[in-house]
């Protein structure tokens, strides 16, 4: 029955190439781990233009640079440094991943759907987890911080499974996330600027 639906294989393409950049809104480097050990064990399929991602070595480097990216967000002044690098470093990584899902659909569309949806959705997460960070350090002077970091690893985590395994819901959850965030910072910006104001 589904096998009838057009254009099935390029939706749920669509679906885990979202989830997956959205999961690296969250780590850059932990999605990318995950789907490198995945294809390393061949419990989902690479395409050649993305073969590397299940080689060894990028396999082994992920897997280093999530350990310290974790551990990074624990440091005090650290964490701050990361959140300036991890939005540019997440677009590109959401947009690599996203575009892994889609090598047979031509050069051009495949990286212009990459950067608008998978970076975009990676850049909006990171954003957003960046600005609650920031109202953390404010607020509890950097003591809530190891709180935001645990639950931006589990969000990775999780996003990252939900995408490969049920890509439907993984998209639901971004969905719902997006909002969110999106929401959350409109009335962030107003309380800034009424601030402003009455200073």
């Amino acid at each position: 029955m589904l096998d009838n639906i057009p254009y099935l294989s390029y939706i749920l393409s669509a679906f885990i190439g979202i989830g997956l950049a959205a999961a690296t809104g969250f780590r850059v480097f932990l999605p990318m781990f995950i789907v490198s050990l995945s294809s390393y064990l061949n419990w989902i399929p690479m395409n050649e233009q993305f073969e590397w991602l299940a080689g060894l070595p990028t396999l082994i480097t992920t897997g280093i640079a999530t350990v310290a990216e974790i551990l990074a967000y624990y440091i005090p002044f650290i964490d701050h440094l990361l959140d300036t690098a991890s939005i540019p470093l997440a677009t590109v990584a959401g947009s690599l991943l996203f575009a892994s899902q889609f090598a047979d659909l031509g050069t051009f569309p495949q990286w212009a759907l990459a950067l608008i949806a998978g970076g975009g959705t990676a850049a909006t997460i990171s954003t957003g987890f960046a600005g609650i960070r920031a109202a953390s350090t404010a607020t509890t002077g950097g003591l809530g911080n190891s709180v935001v970091g645990t639950t931006e690893t589990a969000g990775a985590g999780l996003m990252s499974v939900l995408a490969i395994a049920a890509p439907v819901i993984a998209v639901i959850a971004v969905t719902i996330l997006l909002i969110l965030i999106i929401s959350y910072g409109k009335k962030a910006l107003r309380k800034l600027r009424r601030n402003k104001n009455s200073s």
